[in-house]
Formats: C-alpha cells, structure tokens, sequence
C-alpha cells in the first residue's frame, strides 16, 4: 500500500519568508517531502517585515511553489492591510484551487489568514482530508479592541474562525492553551482537535558575521523579530530604556523592521538602546549564542492566543531567556514545571528590572535548556499528528 500522499500547503507566508511562519511553513514542507510526500505551496511573494511585495522566483528541491500577490500593495493602517490580505489571498486560493484540488489528498491551511479556506470550503471534495495549522487565534487579540467598529469585526472573525475550524477533519494547535480557548470559542470535538508545540528549524550552522553588532565586554539584551502589538512595543521600550539606566553595562538591541521598529528607532535618543535590522536566517544561531539574555513578550491577556515559535530556537541555544507572560499561562507552567529561567508575569517595570538583574547574575545550565526543547519541541511529531 503506498503511503505517500499529495499534500497542498496553503499560506500566504512561505519561503524564503523571514518571519517565523514563513520558516515554520518552508521546514514543514521540506520534511514532508524528504518523507516522500508530494508537496504543492499556495503562498504569496515574500513581503513580511515591511509589508511590501518583494518579488522572488527562488525555488526548493522536490516542492511546486505557486506564488501570488506579485503587484500587490498594503496599506499602513493595520486593519485595512490585515484586511487586503485576507482578501487577497482569498481571490489567490479560490482562482488556483481547481488546478490542485482533484490530485490532493490532504489540505492543510495555515490559520491565519481565514478567509481563504473559509471561500473554498463548499468546493472541496470530502475525501480530502483537511488539517488545520492554527497558529494564532485572532478573535483573542480583537477582543480588547473598544468601538461598534471592532465589535463588528469581532463578530465576523468568530463566524469565520469557527466555520475552518469545524471543516477540518483535524486541527494541530500550537500550545493547549490556544486548543483550550478554541474548544470553548468555537464548539470543536474532541475528536478532531490536537496539540504540538513548535518545532526547532535551527540547523547547526553557526557563522561569524554579528562581531561588530556585539560587544563582548558588554552584556547584549536582544529582542529580535517581529514587532507588533502582542509583543507590547511600548512597553517592551519602556522597559529597555529604564533598565538601560540602573544596570551597569548592558546594551539592549532590537532586531526587527516594520512601522513599529522604525517609530521606535526614530524616536530614540539613547545610546544604549540600538535597532537592528532582521538578520539573514544563516546568522540566526550566531545572533542567539552572542545574546546574553534573549526577551520573549507576550501583550497582557494574550498568552492564550498564541505560543512564540522562536521558543524551541531559543531554548536549544547557548542564552538566556527572560519570558513575559500572563499569570497561569500555560507558559508560565511550562517554564516552572520544567525548571527553566525565567518567567514573569507583569509588565511593572521595577520587577522586570529585578528579574533581569536576577538572570544576568544566574548560572542557567543551557543542556538541560536543550534537552528540554529536544523533547517538547519535535518535527516529527507535528509531522505524524499532521498525517496520522
């Protein structure tokens, strides 16, 4: 019996996409197909952190990319591009599906973006099977949003969330919280519903590029990645700017790009706070062994709608890790049950401040940090629970 089966990936977010999705997605496929699976990609032209359309034709081994959304053009409202995305990408999916739909035996949809799933739902045949990569609950992170306006996208966010959902023959959700939160949001059967956590895309490849970003008689605070508004900017500014004052000898960096990123690099004026932009995945490693701590922010009452990917990276490097995260999250557990440092749970400054003085002072055993992401954190596993 052969068990090789045709696999259609659908996502905006694909290589060489250098935000966390993008490389979830591209090392997903490439492990699907190195299993023997026929892989197909319905994804757009790179355009993440900026977004901006950067057209690419780059091309991986074995995998059929189908690109879209070339001439594209985002707003600068939030709304409105998360909005023209959604959009977008639906007419993309819908225009192209008929050409793969029929040679496919298995579907699955990064969520989010929704509406593309949800528009092509009706035309898809019931034998095949539907697996739903839920890597962000969007109605948790609209739900603090005042105003009819936002209560109305609220509204359509829920019936469309719930309406993918309830299609797939399984979903893979990130963390259990997020599965917790969708089971009660959106009715899901137990049957359907599963949980893995992210998995490691480090390769073991460590360069030399970073030396004139870090010095080493400094001690290098870094925040890198995207910038939005769960990583509570302000606030994770605020914090860098009054710790950079009552900690002697440490340099705080942010490596990132986008609005937020350069709104916060234009406005600063101190010199112990530095913006950086992303760097290229090939220096990924270097970057985390060369950060002395590494923050992971999480916006208040937001934990439950997403779980960091870049936590399995971080964890199986040679830094520490200061995690800002809701009180009970399972985060919070997670960090406590397995003895990890360190876990906080509010944004006052002052504890922050003493946390990081705390963790720059500790001795952290980084193999049993490893050993910790080797053993949660597993492609093989999100690969069997996928095709199981």
């Amino acid at each position: 019996m052969n068990n090789k089966k045709n696999i259609l990936i659908i996502s905006p977010f694909f290589y060489p996409e250098p935000i966390s999705t993008g490389k979830f997605n591209t090392d997903f496929a490439i492990a699907l197909k190195n299993e023997g699976h026929h892989v197909n990609v319905l994804c757009y032209h790179p355009f993440y952190p900026n977004w901006v359309i950067k057209k690419n034709s780059k091309k991986l081994k074995g995998i059929k990319i189908i690109r879209g959304g070339k001439f594209l053009w985002f707003s600068k409202n939030t709304f409105v591009r998360r909005f023209i995305l959604e959009l977008s990408f639906m007419f993309f999916i819908v225009k192209n599906i008929k050409k793969y739909k029929n040679n496919t035996d298995v579907i699955i949809p990064v969520f989010p973006p929704s509406f593309a799933f949800f528009a092509i739902v009706p035309f898809l045949s019931k034998k095949i099977k539907k697996v739903g990569m839920v890597h962000d609950l969007q109605e948790i992170y609209s739900e603090d949003k005042k105003g009819f306006l936002y209560k109305i996208i609220q509204y359509f966010i829920h019936k469309i969330e719930k309406r993918c959902y309830n299609s797939c023959h399984k979903l893979i959700f990130l963390s259990n919280e997020m599965c917790s939160e969708a089971k009660r949001l959106y009715g899901l059967k137990n049957t359907i519903i599963e949980v893995q956590y992210p998995f490691i895309t480090l390769k073991n490849s460590i360069t030399n590029d970073l030396d004139a970003i870090f010095n080493k008689k400094n001690i290098n605070i870094v925040y890198s990645g995207a910038l939005g508004e769960k990583q509570n900017p302000e606030k994770l500014y605020n914090f860098f700017l009054e710790a950079s004052s009552k900690i002697e000898n440490t340099i705080f960096h942010f490596f990132s790009e986008g609005e937020v990123f350069n709104s916060l690099k234009n406005s600063n004026s101190n010199s112990k706070i530095q913006f950086h932009k992303l760097v290229d995945i090939k220096n990924l490693e270097e970057l985390y062994q060369k950060s002395d701590i590494q923050i992971i922010p999480q916006k208040e009452n937001t934990s439950k709608g997403s779980l960091p990917s870049k936590l399995p990276n971080l964890l199986s490097s040679q830094c520490k890790i200061l995690l800002i995260t809701d009180q009970g999250s399972e985060l919070e557990h997670f960090f406590k049950n397995n003895k990890l440092e360190k876990a906080v749970t509010t944004w006052e400054t002052s504890v922050l401040i003493n946390s990081l003085k705390h963790l720059i002072d500790l001795d952290v055993n980084f193999g049993h940090q490893k050993s910790i992401a080797e053993n949660f954190f597993t492609l093989d596993k999100m690969i069997s629970k996928v095709l199981r």
